[in-house]
């Protein structure tokens, strides 16, 4: 399995790792093996240390890497050493499950696995991460602002095999270098680290950043140096083209049809990608498609104000950290300048993207962006044009001071919002962020200023936040999301964390926050305070408890879920509640949920569980059923999301997605089945099928049905 003896006993931790060219007339076979003769040759990092749970600690088992490359690629080999391969946990196979963006920083999903992360421009905030698991299962995302931002969902070209044996696991990567985008000297180096998931000890290693305060493995500026990069190929003008060719079947439901009505149709359209200078990169796009894109998951919103749902399709989703510029916070951001599902999205459904260009990238020390893009019209609508400019100049090692601005035109009133924003690490243990960005709009209203300022405290037992967000009354962003305005709040929360040792605990977290809220003058909104604790396990389990009281001043009615009219007025408001989860890396897993409190003069009762099992690598089953009782004076509802979800991974390349959603609130059934097949990296085959029933007093009826063949095919010239 590997070039040499793995050994448990390490040296004392190095700073760098040299790369090496490989011999003239060397070739890497890309098997997982590791068994070409030119591996023992190349330098190797076997330094490891503990980041969880006994940070600086030598790891119980040992991890090799070397990394060389040639004209084409950069080839990372890792040995995974293992004196009991029969623990080893291999039970995903599927692209884009082994690791997670979600909540803060990247984290390691329930499988055994490795992971890579390269910072080519040396900038200490930006990255890329590699992963894979005993199955060769990929995984790869972008991380901006020193760790800050993660965009999980970004897709590279790029290819990796993995074997196991009687000693371990082993991995080989083969990145293109055309997807890493390297300056064109890279005599300095890259910045670069390296993680390892032994889930039988619930144990994570790192090479770097492994300690508990403000480190970890997304933290870019504290990761290691790679080092002899000086012989590197000089970065060319390399041209990806990507054409796809579409076929759609699609079943709908006039309003004064009794049956369904079909349409066929064929599209054809073009992306294109190109490096125009080392750093920055060129994307093109004509008449784009996103039928692919998985369904959004169906919610029940309990609140005045919009729902937030989250970016996948593939074209927004490459730099989508750069074009941040936000307030900041838990749950939907309260205002963001730049929301890319405004794009192509309006409320009657999808709108048809003409045209597209980006251009993001390192330009010295300036990350910048621009982006523009024209939308189709309609019968009932105008075209438009979207338009974003960023730019984000370095300051220090790692803190930066930007500039944004946006335009929408076409249908309406025209929209532009400039604003600034910076972020400084004042200290190791204190990060402060502010910004501030003034909209204007054609016509009478629709303009107005939005501010913000947040200092965040991070010891690995100690941590706190305090944030002041303002948001003018006449604040537009149409280009954005803004779920209020007219809108003034305080927030401050404190954290407390121990690491018992005993009751099987590893962390213990208690918090205690609140938050004061008013309209610019001054007159109340809203406030609350809440207590919370945390209990991590050393087994992965999780458990959570928190009680939360306020009030909360209605100043218009409203008709909450679209069921009951909430008069004005002023309400109080309490919650108790508790979550909790198993351990993902056993065959099933289950998380639940519950909550009891009050809710605009009335009760609401919410509970919910899923269960997970997953008895093979190729196959995962997931079920969900969430449940809200509400009783307010005005009368009662209950509303249920019922999920079903099944991954059938054939191989890590072959994948049948296929999602149930009932919701009771709106009596809709819906389906959305997936099958995708990478035939070559880069390129796929997607079948698509899609229907939404209605339960009516005739029983369930089709409104909408769809089945679409999709084809790409990735070109480099």
């Amino acid at each position: 399995m590997s070039p040499s003896a793995v050994s448990a006993q390490q040296p004392a931790q190095t700073d760098s790792l040299a790369a090496a060219p490989l011999p003239a007339g060397a070739a890497v076979t890309l098997d997982g093996r590791l068994d070409e003769a030119f591996w023992a040759d190349v330098p190797l990092l076997d330094d490891l240390r503990q980041a969880e749970p006994a940070s600086g600690e030598v790891p119980v088992e040992a991890t090799q890497v070397r990394i060389a490359y040639d004209d084409d690629a950069l080839y990372i080999g890792i040995v995974a050493a293992d004196r009991t391969p029969g623990d080893i946990v291999a039970r995903i196979r599927q692209r884009d499950r082994i690791m997670s963006g979600e909540g803060f920083g990247i984290s390691f999903a329930g499988d055994d696995a490795v992971a890579v992360v390269f910072d080519p421009f040396l900038d200490r905030r930006n990255g890329m991460v590699f992963a894979t698991n005993p199955n060769g299962a990929q995984f790869d995302a972008l991380i901006s602002n020193d760790g800050d931002e993660i965009n999980s969902d970004w897709r590279g070209v790029w290819e990796v095999e993995a074997r196991r044996g009687d000693d371990g696991w082993s991995a080989e990567f083969a990145i293109p270098w055309s997807t890493l985008r390297y300056p064109a000297d890279s005599s300095r180096g890259w910045g670069f680290n390296v993680a390892r998931m032994i889930q039988a000890e619930k144990q994570e290693t790192m090479w770097r950043s492994w300690e508990r305060q403000r480190a970890g493995f997304h933290r870019i500026g504290r990761a290691g140096r790679l080092t002899g990069l000086e012989s590197l190929p000089r970065p060319t003008m390399t041209v990806e083209v990507k054409p796809y060719a579409l076929g759609a079947t699609r079943w709908t439901r006039p309003d004064d049809a009794s049956g369904l009505v079909d349409d066929m149709e064929g599209e054809v359209g073009v992306d294109l990608k190109t490096e125009v200078r080392p750093g920055l990169v060129l994307d093109l796009t004509v008449n784009t498609d996103f039928a692919q894109v998985e369904v959004d998951d169906q919610q029940v919103n309990l609140t005045r104000f919009n729902l937030f749902f989250p970016e996948k399709r593939d074209f927004f989703l490459e730099n989508a950290g750069l074009f941040d510029f936000s307030a900041g916070g838990f749950g939907p951001p309260p205002f963001l300048m730049f929301f890319s599902r405004r794009v192509g999205i309006s409320e009657a459904g999808p709108v048809l993207i003409v045209a597209g260009g980006r251009l993001t990238g390192r330009v010295g020390g300036q990350t910048v962006g621009l982006l523009s893009v024209a939308t189709d019209g309609s019968a009932e609508s105008q075209g438009e044009f979207f338009n974003v400019a960023r730019i984000k100049r370095d300051i220090g090692d790692s803190d930066y001071i930007g500039a944004m601005v946006t335009d929408r035109r076409g249908d309406g009133p025209g929209n532009t919002v400039v604003g600034v924003d910076t972020r400084m690490l004042v200290h190791p243990t204190l990060l402060a962020e502010a910004l501030v960005a003034r909209s204007f709009t054609e016509g009478v209203g629709g303009e107005g200023t939005a501010a913000a300022l947040g200092f965040n405290f991070t010891t690995d037992l100690w941590g706190g936040f305090a944030r002041f967000l303002q948001v003018g009354e006449g604040t537009q962003a149409s280009s954005g999301f803004v779920s209020r305005t007219d809108y003034r709040n305080v927030n401050m929360n404190v954290r407390r964390s121990f690491r018992p040792s005993f009751l099987g605990l590893r962390k213990v977290d208690f918090r205690l926050g609140g938050n004061y809220a008013s309209t610019v003058d001054g007159r109340f909104q809203e406030r609350g305070s809440s207590l919370s604790t945390n209990l991590n396990f050393l087994s992965g389990d999780f458990l959570s408890a928190s009680v939360d009281v306020g009030a909360e001043q209605v100043d218009e009615g409203f008709e909450l879920a679209g069921e009951l009219p909430v008069p004005n007025g002023r309400y109080d408001t309490r919650e108790l509640s508790l979550r909790g989860n198993t351990a993902d890396s056993r065959i099933w897993s289950i998380e639940g949920n519950a909550a009891v409190g009050e809710l605009f003069g009335g009760d609401l009762v919410r509970y919910g569980a899923a269960l997970t099992l997953a008895p093979t690598p190729a196959l995962s089953f997931t079920t969900g059923f969430d449940r809200n009782e509400v009783e307010l004076a005005s009368g009662e509802f209950t509303a249920d999301v019922t999920t079903l979800r099944l991954t059938w991974a054939f191989s890590t390349r072959m994948t049948t997605n296929a999602l149930v959603q009932y919701n009771s609130l709106s009596d809709e059934l819906l389906s959305n089945v997936r099958f995708n097949f990478i035939h070559r990296p880069g390129s796929d085959l997607y079948l698509v099928f899609t229907e939404e029933r209605v339960e009516g007093a005739d029983g369930w009826r089709t409104e909408d049905r769809g089945f679409v063949v999709k084809l790409t095919y990735l070109m480099r010239l």
